[in-house]
């Protein structure tokens, strides 16, 4: 590939297996350091129900061992790193027989949906804006109201949805307050569960979008106010080329590559926001999945939705390093 040297590769692949490693340790140890246990938490939630567990002192040290929870931590450790390699989740702590492969199989595709039609609709729309406001051809009244757009930055994702819980579905009525689609529905392709999935994740997805699109709107006018005195930009000028053809064919198409850098190293702090909102909605996608697990001390869960959650953002940041020369041909990681 033009650009990329044997090295570099080799070096941008072996950081990527150990970002996945370090991190993958991290979180065996961190949730292993919480107060709690999760099988004594199991059978506390399974004697509130029921009214009386009989020999609940045997069944724990029983789950204990079954679980592998009784090994020394090492022992535990090496058990952990092959199932993480493997992607062998095993079986939910709070929720056994259910595997926990299962469970992340079911929320990760809402889950994913939800993130990519946000995120992209967050960029576009705050890079337009940005690149609107640091453009000189802006009409005077756009540039009055565009950075109006941008307070919504100040607020929380979470603060965000509960605004537009009270004001969409309790005040106005036009949406359903929670879950993934209508419960008498059937999922498939049919015009009545799309139709019922857009409009649970229009909410989910717009207090993403609101929330976000100021911080690209920024790093975009940053950006075009730095490219802004180019060489190439005079030229452009100088030939006679059309305002909107200099604005989309040279200050955006420049400025905005260090915004797709941005995007992929903001994607952790993205999909740490989307599980708050998820359990708002009560939005049947990974965020609720690992608020679940966290509420009921359920490592096996927790530790499978971490890993897959590490496992995609660090990939992506390995796809952006490997093909930045191809977005930008002045950019070469080849030895001179």
């Amino acid at each position: 590939m033009r650009g990329l040297s044997v090295g570099y590769v080799v070096r941008r692949v072996g950081m990527f297996l150990f970002t996945i490693w370090a991190s993958a340790t991290l979180m065996f140890f961190i949730p292993r350091l919480a107060p709690g246990d999760p099988v004594q938490a199991m059978i506390t939630r399974i004697t509130s129900q029921a009214g009386y567990v009989e020999g609940s002192g045997r069944l724990v040290a029983a789950w204990r061992a079954r679980f592998g929870l009784d090994d020394p931590l090492p022992v535990q450790y090496l058990h952990y790193l092959k199932s993480m390699a493997t992607f062998d989740f095993g079986y939910s702590l709070a929720q056994f027989p259910a595997e926990v492969g299962t469970m992340i199989g079911r929320a990760l595709p809402w889950t994913v949906g939800l993130l990519v039609i946000a995120t992209a609709l967050s960029f576009l729309a705050g890079s337009v804006i940005g690149a609107l406001m640091a453009w000189r051809g802006t009409p005077s009244l756009l540039r009055v109201f565009l950075p109006v757009s941008l307070t919504f930055t100040a607020i929380p994702f979470y603060i965000l949805g509960i605004v537009l819980i009270y004001v969409f579905v309790f005040t106005l009525r036009l949406f359903p307050i929670s879950g993934g689609y209508r419960g008498d529905l059937t999922p498939g392709l049919s015009l009545a569960f799309v139709n019922s999935v857009v409009q649970h994740g229009t909410l989910p997805a717009l207090s993403i979008v609101l929330a976000s699109m100021g911080f690209w709107a920024l790093g975009m006018r940053g950006m075009m106010v730095t490219v802004a005195g180019e060489d190439y930009l005079t030229l452009a000028r100088a030939k006679g080329l059309r305002p909107l053809d200099i604005l989309f064919r040279y200050e955006i198409r420049n400025a905005i590559l260090p915004q797709v850098t941005a995007l992929v190293l903001g994607i952790g702090g993205i999909v740490g926001g989307t599980v708050l909102v998820e359990y708002l909605f009560g939005y049947p996608g990974m965020g609720a999945l690992l608020y679940q697990a966290i509420s009921t001390t359920d490592y096996t869960v927790m530790q499978g939705i971490v890993f897959i959650l590490i496992l995609t953002t660090v990939t992506a940041v390995l796809i952006i390093d490997l093909v930045y020369p191809l977005l930008d041909p002045r950019i070469s990681y080849e030895r001179r």
